[in-house]
């Protein structure tokens, strides 16, 4: 009596068969590496801005703003440091629409960079996703093939002998919808935390772009450093 086991399956299949399941293996320790990777990584970002965005909330300026972030490097502190990089090169009659314009233009660019930081990973896990059942099934057809060739060449039907190999080959599917179904699962979780950590950003955007439009009302058309002196 044949061993059907999957461990014994895996051994007893034809070496591109094997190749295949061995790769699909490794996708799936990718997609769970990346989803305990990016799970610490979000929920600190995430905590670390919502800090940031309360100890700022007093701030009637960007010097204290800065002041009040200085042991926390996050992405508000980015925005903070554009904002009053602008603010002191502008010129002392620079129009105040011209200074948030390019203070927004150093924003944008910011946020562009925290998105793409924060998608690290996630093509990945799309790829996974989107190619692991292929793959999966590639190795079935190659293996059933076998099996039919390992058949016509034993000339008999008996099921005792054809289903070991049809077994073995359909391994390599349930071992790409194995890999391919968490993936999935996690992509999409991950695309709704990418969301809300990015809305975080925005919102980040927003407090520093009011504390240079605060500082403009002050100290029209003079850079802070000269309008603080």
């Amino acid at each position: 009596m044949h061993d059907l086991s999957p461990w014994t399956m895996f051994l007893n299949a034809d070496v591109l068969v094997k190749a295949v399941m061995i790769v699909l293996a490794g996708a799936s320790v990718a997609t769970w590496t990346i989803f305990l990777v990016k799970t610490i990584e979000i929920g600190r970002d995430r905590k670390r801005l919502q800090q940031a965005l309360a100890a700022i909330a007093p701030a009637r300026s960007l010097r204290d703003a800065q002041a009040a972030l200085q042991p926390q490097a996050t992405v508000l502190s980015a925005f903070l440091g554009a904002a009053a990089a602008e603010r002191a090169l502008s010129s002392k009659t620079a129009p105040e629409a011209g200074v948030k314009e390019r203070a927004s233009s150093s924003f944008s660019e910011i946020a562009r960079a925290e998105a793409s930081s924060v998608r690290h990973g996630m093509g990945i896990l799309a790829t996974i996703g989107a190619i692991s059942p292929f793959v999966g099934l590639f190795g079935t057809v190659w293996g059933i093939m076998n099996s039919f060739i390992g058949i016509s060449k034993s000339q008999t039907t008996n099921l005792a002998v054809v289903a070991p190999g049809i077994a073995e080959a359909l391994l390599a599917t349930a071992t790409g919808l194995v890999a391919a179904i968490p993936a999935v699962i996690i992509y999409n979780h991950f695309s709704r935390q990418t969301k809300s950590y990015l809305e975080l950003v925005n919102q980040a955007s927003g407090s520093a772009g009011r504390l240079l439009s605060r500082d403009l009302d002050v100290f029209p058309g003079r850079p802070a450093a000269q309008a603080e002196a």
